[in-house]
């Protein structure tokens, strides 16, 4: 299923296009979102988007959370992590797996200058563990405005998932990753000349080796493990103070189920936790019936953001995101 819903071709008739949106995260960061507004925008609730590893705001299924969203009633902000979907000249550093100071600027400029009420955050993937850490992070300072979280298929212990990741049977996943993270490299050197050595890329042959070499030194960890230790969201779940739900599947080839059964995740009454029988990662397709494409995650997403945002006008439209053969999978 994995394999599946990345290779096949998907078509999004009810989004419009996207109004693109530039955020200053930090004094030598620049991020670029895809913004798919309400025609009030105040008076709905909104959701930010996050992507995984080398993924973008373009990504099939960022663009199908986001039609999901807007049909709804909800405005959707994709975002892109630092340097993806094709920004690499607007940041000068790396973005890495708990890099949540980037949304945490986001929320503050959509609620303080655009004076959105209600905001929720679901992430797949590396953004899952990114939305995870952004909530684990605000802890009880968590602003009134951020409702819920979404984590799909989220690396939660990184160390875990890197480890998953170098099984033989996922070779073929982890040459994608690295031959995306050389290739965004390379496109980085071209935009920034001189500011990374890229003397070791072309031995880098995992995912650990890439963080080992880039990465880790350049955020500050001593290696690769002491990066997957701190910036993994299970650090942190224990704080999480807003309603958050985690989806995930038993047959996730390197996000092992087994993460989610940390007493930390267990003790958070605030966590909910729905491990699928299948789905893959990030693929969750259920079969397309009447009114609904077949892609699971996203409609739950959906579903689970509007139930914690009723108090926004316009929010009770989100139930119709609920369509025949919610929860099979469960």
């Amino acid at each position: 299923m994995t394999l599946f819903t990345w290779g096949r071709q998907r078509h999004f008739p009810r989004l419009p296009p996207p109004v693109p949106r530039y955020f200053d995260v930090a004094p030598d960061a620049r991020v670029l979102a895809h913004c798919y507004w309400q025609a009030r925008p105040q008076a709905h609730a909104t959701l930010i988007g996050l992507h995984g590893l080398e993924g973008s705001s373009q990504a099939h299924y960022m663009k199908g959370m986001a039609e999901k969203a807007y049909v709804a009633g909800l405005n959707a902000v994709m975002l892109n992590q630092r340097n993806c979907g094709g920004t690499e000249a607007l940041s000068e550093g790396l973005y890495h797996s708990g890099l949540s100071d980037d949304p945490r600027a986001v929320i503050a400029e959509l609620t303080q200058l655009d004076r959105l009420p209600a905001i929720s955050v679901a992430g797949y993937s590396l953004g899952g563990n990114v939305a995870l850490r952004l909530a684990g992070d605000y802890g009880p300072d968590t602003p009134p405005e951020v409702r819920a979280i979404v984590a799909v298929s989220p690396t939660m212990d990184l160390g875990l998932c890197v480890e998953a990741l170098e099984r033989r049977s996922n070779l073929v996943y982890e040459w994608n990753f690295v031959r995306n993270l050389k290739a965004r490299m390379r496109r980085k050197d071209h935009a920034w000349p001189g500011r990374f050595d890229l003397g070791p890329l072309d031995s880098v042959r995992t995912v650990r080796e890439f963080d080992e070499r880039f990465t880790a030194p350049h955020h500050g960890f001593r290696d690769a493990d002491d990066y997957y230790y701190r910036a993994s969201s299970l650090r942190v779940i224990e704080r999480v103070q807003i309603p958050t739900l985690i989806l995930s599947a038993e047959d996730d080839p390197f996000v092992p189920p087994e993460q989610f059964g940390e007493p930390a995740v267990a003790a958070n009454p605030r966590v909910t936790v729905q491990v699928t029988r299948y789905g893959g990662h990030c693929g969750y397709y259920a079969g397309a019936t009447p009114g609904f494409d077949g892609y699971w995650a996203e409609r739950r997403v959906v579903t689970f953001v509007a139930g914690h945002s009723s108090t926004v006008a316009g929010a009770d439209d989100t139930r119709s995101a609920r369509g025949p053969g919610e929860g099979l999978q469960e």
